[in-house]
């Protein structure tokens, strides 16, 4: 009995196993990430090989939408908005199809991702750029089907399609320099009240030097006083208290109160009036 036993476990076992061996793909995944300047690309596609075959003009004909690539849609993402040809292209994640030509290929980057290949039905709505761009013959064959981000810049780079003796490359421009101008207007403008503030209650919190943080709250509701914040005016009352300045913090607690009940924020209507009872003044 326990011979017949032990043999179907080892029965099942094989077969399992046998039903559980992976083989690899014809095209595999492959996910291109590249930096250029302070923006993230990435791009997601499959990778067909040659294997002997005429591609441009044969397997790829020309003048004909392609997919770009294998199976499901070649995804480009970008992590801020992009120029391409003179055309913003919005920061998020784009279907890439082209149509070959002999000299030159036509780029279509295209809002809608839920295709497998070319959509059915071609919506030139959908289209958010596109870029023709000439073909660059290569003096040697690339078997494998590749994307690259290339000739990189601060302020932009190609993206790149190998395949065969085929190259073609597609530039774009993106706001490195206005997003380091921004960085470098915010820091020299000094501290933010954001800035101020958080400094403030993380001392309070941590138990460090209370005057330095009632110094740096007091900055950060002086800053904001034209558009007061109740958030602001608590912390404010409280490190006042835990400070000893009894005086400061009962009004910076009462312009809370005000602010919170202005706002229908119970919760800090209910802490504001809590802290001045404890401290008498209600």
């Amino acid at each position: 009995m326990k011979t017949l036993v032990l043999s179907a476990l080892m029965l099942a076992f094989t077969f399992g196993a046998t039903a559980q061996i992976q083989a690899p793909q014809p095209s595999p995944l492959g996910k291109l990430e590249q930096k250029v300047g302070l923006t993230d690309v990435t791009v997601e596609y499959s990778r067909p090989n040659m294997k002997g075959r005429t591609i441009f003009g044969d397997l790829v004909p020309f003048d004909k939408m392609w997919r770009t690539a294998a199976n499901k849609n070649t995804m480009v993402s970008f992590s801020d908005d992009v120029v391409i040809d003179g055309q913003t292209l919005k920061a998020g994640t784009y279907a890439l199809f082209t149509k070959p030509g002999a000299a030159n290929w036509d780029v279509y980057f295209y809002t809608d991702t839920e295709n497998w290949g070319v959509p059915q039905k071609w919506d030139d709505s959908k289209v958010a750029a596109k870029i023709t761009v000439p073909v660059v013959k290569l003096p040697m064959t690339i078997e494998t089907f590749t994307f690259m981000v290339n000739d990189l810049s601060n302020g932009g780079a190609n993206l790149a399609i190998i395949w065969e003796d085929t190259y073609v490359a597609i530039p774009f421009t993106v706001p490195t320099d206005s997003k380091v101008s921004a960085s470098i207007n915010k820091v020299m403008s000094g501290p933010s009240s954001d800035d101020y503030y958080a400094a403030a209650v993380y001392y309070m919190e941590e138990g460090k030097d209370i005057k330095k943080s009632a110094e740096w709250i007091d900055k950060a509701v002086d800053m904001t006083k034209d558009k007061p914040r109740f958030w602001y005016h608590r912390q404010q009352s409280l490190i006042h208290a835990k400070a000893g300045n009894k005086k400061e913090a009962i009004a910076a607690a009462k312009a809370s109160l005000a602010g919170a009940k202005e706002a229908n924020n119970a919760d800090y209507i209910k802490m504001n009036e809590a802290s001045l009872k404890e401290w008498g003044a209600m």
